[in-house]
């Protein structure tokens, strides 16, 4: 089994060849492009196990943009006790669905 940890907008992924990811909005994306990877924290080949200080040198994740969408909608509310004080208030974060083609190691 294949797998990689890769990091890309503050946050760690664990990755496999044809998993789907949901990562943080990438700049100007369209669907059908590819999308390259480097900083790699951790490669696992069916024989060996490559971990990164703190990343592989020569490493890549390679994949294509499926969509560009928002995720659902969570309410953050504030409220003080005693003062009559409350505020309610949405978001829905961006996101950038990925799916991931290749794992690629330079030896």
């Amino acid at each position: 089994m294949n797998f990689a940890v890769l990091e890309t907008g503050g946050k760690q992924y664990i990755v496999e060849p044809g998993k789907s990811i949901k990562i943080e909005k990438i700049i100007k994306p369209k669907k059908g492009d590819t999308v390259e990877f480097a900083d790699i924290l951790l490669i696992k080949d069916d024989s060996t196990l490559k971990i990164g200080t703190p990343y592989v040198k020569g490493a890549k994740v390679t994949g294509e943009i499926k969509r560009e969408g928002r995720s659902k909608k969570i309410t953050v509310l504030r409220y003080h006790s005693k003062t009559r004080y409350h505020k309610k208030k949405g978001h829905r974060q961006i996101f950038t669905e990925v799916v991931i083609k290749d794992i690629k190691v330079a030896k």
